[in-house]
């Protein structure tokens, strides 16, 4: 029987086949082989008990997709949620979560939830920023119900990660798209503008035909381990309408003179909190190289 990993815990894998939800073991050939299934594979099982929903995996079906990190299978892309206000979005880990999927060749989409805190020249401004960035700029709010028919639009027929900060209403997001799914919301700490983490291992809920929601744990910190700084302009495709107007190639887009990237930025071409970014960025991993 073919089924989808759904969940794994403490060497167990729920696995979703034919409507139903199977607790299984991998067979120790597995281990033998160095591969270790994960949420998100499709996989070949073997009812053991029908009644109580036991099995084993027996095969793990080729993989379209790996993402390092979180550590899953096939995913099609990344939903990142993060909040319109309460708190603030923080644009800096935006910005590395995006290279982050750009290096495992994950589409994103992004989402600003709780768009009942803002007005839409707010709106505006988020959308401006990122509108050449290579992703899809999505709004919500779960409090108002506003959005949700969109984001149904851009998950049907495929296998999405839901990614993003704690607090910003990822499980809310997930709840309303799934009421079955009966996550935890996490309330805001009024003193440091976070969300608990209610989520702590990955997990896939089906929430349509072909269309599955995978939910991740929350992050507060992302740090690049294997990203060149020559390598990092290569990340942000709204440079690349201006790269032609370097005066030298391989420009970097820090200290050299007559930069076309430099000048679009002065323009209001590419937004100054991506720019600045990207120079924090290529700093980072200059001064990492040192040491």
């Amino acid at each position: 029987m073919k089924g989808k990993i759904i969940k794994g815990i403490a060497g167990f894998y729920y696995v979703y086949a034919n409507g139903n939800t199977y607790e299984c073991k991998a067979k120790g050939k597995f281990r033998n082989q160095k591969v270790k299934p994960l949420v998100g594979d499709d996989v070949d099982i073997t009812v053991l008990n029908e009644e109580e929903h036991l099995g084993n995996i027996e095969r793990i079906l080729p993989r379209h997709s790996e993402l390092i990190r979180p550590a899953v299978a096939n995913v099609d892309q990344t939903l990142v949620v993060f909040a319109a206000a309460s708190p603030n979005p923080n644009f800096n880990l935006l910005d590395r979560f995006l290279i982050m999927m750009e290096q495992q060749k994950v589409p994103t989409v992004i989402c600003f939830n709780k768009m009942d805190l803002i007005t839409q020249d707010v709106m505006k401004e988020y959308w401006k920023i990122y509108c050449n960035s290579g992703c899809r700029v999505l709004e919500a709010s779960t409090y108002e119900e506003h959005g949700m028919d969109v984001i149904r639009e851009v998950l049907a027929g495929k296998t999405t990660a839901l990614a993003g900060p704690s607090g910003v209403g990822k499980s809310s997001i997930m709840n309303m798209l799934n009421p079955d799914a009966n996550m935890d919301t996490g309330a805001i700490s009024t003193k440091i503008q976070r969300g608990k983490h209610t989520t702590r291992h990955s997990e896939i809920l089906p929430i349509g035909e072909e269309t599955y929601l995978m939910d991740t744990p929350g992050f507060s910190s992302i740090y690049f381990y294997d990203v060149e700084a020559e390598d990092l302009k290569k990340y942000y495709r709204e440079f690349d309408a201006y790269e032609p107007y370097c005066r030298f190639a391989g420009c970097n887009h820090i200290g050299e003179k007559e930069c076309g990237v430099k000048q679009a930025v002065e323009d209001g071409r590419i937004a100054r909190s991506r720019y600045d970014n990207y120079c924090l960025f290529f700093k980072e991993m200059k001064d990492k190289r040192k040491y």
